[in-house]
């Protein structure tokens, strides 16, 4: 298990049990949305409201702790930070996966096109995943 105490203090967050508790999830199941997110804190803290999960969440992404993944037509799923990442989402099964890509070149293009100075890109491409392609 991480140390989720020294990580949180980097980010400037308290380590509180809910915050230590959302990390370990998020490191464990990769990929999760609020309601899946609820159901696991539920299992270990039974008078946990759904408000304070939003709460910490949102807490935890303005420390860049967290972050929120933005997939087309579905909930928001959340991870932890990491290293600049792409993903790919199933639109069947609706697994994610994580996946590098050098966005450097479209980073460019968009800022040269439209004059804006790009700080951030998102980007998630949808299809079939293999298992799905192979049903």
């Amino acid at each position: 298990m991480n140390n989720y105490t020294d990580i949180l203090r980097q980010h400037h967050l308290k380590a509180t049990p809910q915050r230590l508790e959302i990390a370990n999830a998020l490191g464990c199941n990769g990929h999760m949305s609020i309601e899946r997110l609820y159901e696991v804190m539920l299992e270990k803290f039974n008078s946990i409201s759904l408000a304070t999960i939003y709460k910490n969440i949102n807490l935890m992404i303005e420390n860049a702790f967290i972050q929120e993944v933005k997939i087309p037509n579905e909930k928001s799923v959340y991870e932890l930070s990491k290293d600049m990442h792409s993903h790919v989402v199933c639109t069947q099964c609706h697994e994610i996966q994580d996946i590098k890509l050098d966005l450097a070149q479209t980073t460019e293009l968009a800022s040269q096109t439209s004059h804006f100075k790009i700080n951030k890109a998102d980007l998630v491409l949808s299809g079939l995943c293999q298992k799905c392609q192979q049903l």
